[in-house]
């Protein structure tokens, strides 16, 4: 067989055998402890963050009204239809790297190489972003003090780099812990949340829920690469409320779903991955929407929508609104657990990604190391430091939409790879198949691309950036380094 060429040698693919096959090795095998209760949790953990208590009033205050709790649905549907494409691929190739390793399997090693350097991007800015959420609630418990440290003109964020800290030595020390760990705090903010829905629904008044879609009205929108790229492209106006305010808002509130897609990355480390996996990602993703619905509704049930406008409006507002000050704290609370488990998730949502990276020879292969606690400890600790720094150190601004276009690509590879696996190889064993195939998955295509366009411009410019800069990477190193490369080198 002749030697692939340089070109070809770009969309190489790795067969789902050998990749199973690789998860045996003595030197990088991750402990399989995990169940589709741990996976569900993990789901619910990284999935329910402050989004619940902050995103809901703002988005009804500002876009929605009322019909909010509709625009939760809107999202949840194209979540489902993204998360019915995981499922699938988790249970087929139950290895570590969720979409990275489903796009070497089905693209080629070239862009496998750019899905991962996309989700290096997503679960490091997540994870520090989240941190300080984090640590601004932490500050408000804290009431007078502040975890911010002033060292001249250099602000330290000491919470969020403690959070950072405590969870990468609980990731580090094993998954199981961090699966325990995580259930405790997801304990706690869902019982934080029943009791706001608890005391909410006393002050429910139906009228406040009409009009349910408000009457559409002219909206502010950003200008120059400040706008979204579908105003851009278009030159289409902003509105707020009405339909296309509904429409507008489920893609918002789309991203309070962002964070299922990291369940898949711990496949490897499940017990039972073809039937565990589908159970624990679309599991969670039923009891989170669920959440968001009723949260919702009791939220524009308790006062009107108008008093929600602007950009401080949180769920503690409504209940300051009816006096309930004290509800606040608890608020706050549940915030810090809430984030707790999201930064958690992601972080092992990271390490797993580079840990499939350097066990494919894309990254340093000493780096896959896992030793006796069937951990990767070294990329546990050295992305445990990469986001303390980043978190104690930088002010993200607009830089949190470089998760949600990172993450709604990976969507897309993702679903469009069930289409090319279901082609190529039909024989594979699937403990989950999509239903209605071509259909949902290109459903779940155009959801996500739209989502896309309601991104900046600003956002887009610099997503090319960063993949520009990763391409550098890949052809500087990953290239030359790989695993698969040598292996075809060598059989030419």
């Amino acid at each position: 067989m002749a030697i692939p060429t340089s070109r070809h040698q770009l969309w190489r693919t790795k067969s789902v055998e050998q990749s199973i096959r690789d998860t045996d090795e003595p030197d990088s095998k991750l402990r399989k402890e995990l169940t589709a209760w741990d996976l569900t949790i993990f789901g619910v953990a990284v999935v329910v963050g402050a989004g619940i208590f902050t995103l809901t009033a703002r988005t009804a205050g500002n876009v929605a009204g009322p019909s909010v709790s509709l625009a939760f649905v809107f999202a949840a549907v194209a979540c489902a239809l993204t998360a019915l494409c995981y499922a699938e691929f988790a249970s087929t190739v139950p290895v570590a790297g969720s979409a990275y390793t489903f796009s070497y399997a089905t693209f080629g090693e070239l862009a496998a190489w750019i899905i991962g350097w996309d989700l290096i991007l997503e679960f490091a800015l997540a994870a520090a972003v989240v941190s300080k959420g984090w640590s601004q609630y932490l500050g408000e418990l804290m009431g007078s003090r502040s975890p911010i440290l002033h060292i001249g003109s250099i602000d330290f964020d000491w919470g969020a780099v403690l959070l950072i800290a405590v969870l990468t030595t609980l990731i580090a020390i094993g998954t199981k812990l961090s699966s325990r760990v995580s259930a405790v705090a997801v304990a706690i903010k869902l019982g934080v949340i029943a009791l706001v829905l608890v005391i909410g629904v006393t002050y429910f008044d139906s009228d406040n829920l009409t009009p349910y879609v408000p009457e559409s009205k002219p909206g502010e929108g950003g200008e120059g690469i400040h706008q979204t790229l579908f105003s851009y492209l278009t030159g289409a106006g902003n509105s707020t409320f009405g339909w296309y305010g509904l429409l507008a808002a489920a893609s918002l509130v789309f991203f309070a779903f962002i964070g299922f897609d990291v369940v898949a990355t711990a496949a490897e480390e499940t017990k039972n991955p073809q039937r565990d996996m589908p159970r624990g990602i679309l599991g969670s993703l039923i009891i989170v929407t669920v959440l968001y619905v009723a949260v919702s509704l009791v939220l524009t049930g308790m006062v009107p929508y108008t008093d929600l406008a602007g950009d401080d409006a949180t769920l503690a507002t409504a209940f300051a609104i009816h006096g309930d000050t004290w509800v606040k704290n608890i608020i706050s609370v549940g915030a810090l657990a809430g984030l707790t488990t999201v930064v958690m998730v992601m972080l092992l949502g990271q390490t797993r990604v580079l840990f499939a990276m350097s066990r494919d020879g894309l990254m340093p292969r000493k780096l896959a190391h896992t030793g006796n606690r069937g951990t990767p400890v070294r990329i546990t600790v050295i992305v445990g430091i990469v986001c303390a720094v980043l978190a104690g150190f930088v002010e993200f601004g607009t830089l949190e939409e470089m998760v949600n276009i990172g993450t709604l690509f990976a969507f897309v590879l993702v679903s469009i790879g069930v289409l090319v696996l279901r082609r190529t190889r039909p024989d594979l064993p699937r403990g989950f198949k999509v239903p209605l195939v071509p259909l949902l998955p290109i459903l779940a295509v155009l959801a996500c691309l739209w989502l896309m366009l309601n991104l900046s411009v600003e956002t887009w410019l610099r997503f090319v950036v960063w993949m520009a800069l990763g391409l550098v990477v890949y052809f500087a190193y990953g290239k030359r380094h790989s695993v698969l490369g040598k292996s075809v080198s060598d059989k030419g």
